[in-house]
């Protein structure tokens, strides 16, 4: 059994959303972040799932795939910068990759990311 690098009450209690359509990749970070101490609210998969979630108020972050699919996830992005709520995105892509431009002062996380990376990711977020 590997153990963990990181302390596993560094997001005790913080509620998560995450949107991810990977089903295996949201498990995976799901289980991360449990892991970490957080509460994982919801796992969307499609953007109109996101897109209903994000209106509830019952999380303090989110981690967010930028790719579902053919679409991307800025509309979701966007609805929780006016809500004031943090995110972080977790991308195959790179950070200079024109499609990411509008969200380069945001967290954004590589694909695959070590449990470390993710929770500092979010833990940053929560900082903003």
């Amino acid at each position: 059994m590997v153990q963990s690098t990181y302390d596993h009450d560094q997001l005790s209690g913080v509620r998560v959303l995450v949107v991810e359509d990977d089903a295996l990749l949201a498990m995976d970070l799901e289980a991360t972040l449990v892991e970490a101490g957080a509460v994982v609210v919801e796992l969307c998969q499609t953007l109109d799932e996101a897109m209903l979630r994000a209106d509830a108020a019952d999380f303090a972050v989110a981690v967010l795939d930028f790719g579902l699919g053919s679409e991307t996830v800025s509309p979701v992005a966007r609805r929780l910068v006016n809500q004031g709520i943090p995110f972080v995105l977790h991308t195959g892509k790179s950070r200079h990759e024109p499609s990411l431009a509008e969200w380069r002062d945001y967290s954004i996380v590589g694909k695959p990311a070590s449990p470390r990376a993710l929770v500092s990711a979010v833990r940053t977020a929560l900082l903003r």
